[in-house]
């Protein structure tokens, strides 16, 4: 009677210790994929708000033909380029007149989130032309204006081109410059004008038989002295000559 009485109770199970175990690991393995989803959903999240950017102000030398440029990580334009190392150009942009790349409190600016437009985009690569922009006015870019020019933005004069001259939807901007080369940028016009976030360009030598070219948003024209003086800055900051 006793014996039924035990056996009539409450059935006790012992548990499978290596079961116990697997369960466990399962539940450890669960923990540590919710963490790593969690800070991979950071790291993309930073990414994606990041764009293609980055606020790493680390230098880096880039070797073009016998000039060394130094310049941080947030002013090179496109991640592959973040780099030392040679190549045969470097593309950076700058905030104006700031002059400086990247970061959290630029953001806006960077992405074209307000009204103005105020981002320079610059290419530094070797020197294909004997002349740079300014030099070629007086023996290429003359014969291909149509004269007289209007007035422009900062005392400048904005000729359009001649039908032959290659230059569709473009004028040619040109301030006077005393004793020197006038200052020269070629502009879109109309329409592309207006979509284009710097339709503006212009080409200086610098270095060692290297060209800069640089694009801007054509409200700079208004400032060009003091932009065209603060690019040639910039230039000889990042420079390093003699590699």
């Amino acid at each position: 009677m006793k014996q039924a009485a035990i056996s009539d109770g409450p059935q006790l199970t012992v548990v499978d210790s290596m079961l116990m175990k697997r369960v466990f690991y399962a539940f450890a393995a669960l923990a540590l994929l919710s963490v790593a989803i969690s800070l991979a959903g950071k790291w993309f999240g930073h990414s994606i708000a990041m764009a293609g950017y980055t606020d790493d102000a680390t230098i880096h030398q880039v070797v073009i033909g016998n000039n060394v440029i130094a310049v941080p990580a947030n002013v090179i334009r496109f991640a592959q380029a973040r780099r030392d190392g040679i190549a045969s150009r470097l593309d950076l942009y700058l905030r104006y007149p700031q002059m400086d790349g990247y970061s959290e409190p630029a953001r806006d600016d960077f992405n074209h989130m307000g009204a103005s437009r105020n981002i320079i985009f610059l290419s530094f690569e070797q020197q294909m032309m004997s002349r740079d922009m300014s030099g070629r006015f007086a023996p290429i870019y003359s014969a291909l204006i149509t004269q007289p020019g209007i007035a422009g933005p900062g005392g400048t004069t904005v000729y359009g081109f001649n039908e032959k001259s290659g230059y569709l939807n473009e004028v040619l901007v040109v301030g006077k410059r005393p004793g020197k080369d006038p200052f020269v940028a070629r502009c879109l016009s109309g329409p592309s004008a207006e979509e284009s976030l710097a339709p503006c360009e212009r080409d200086v030598q610098v270095g060692e038989e290297l060209s800069l070219t640089y694009r801007f948003p054509r409200e700079f024209l208004g400032d060009w002295q003091a932009l065209d003086a603060a690019i040639a800055g910039q230039a000889a900051r990042f420079l390093k000559r003699g590699h």
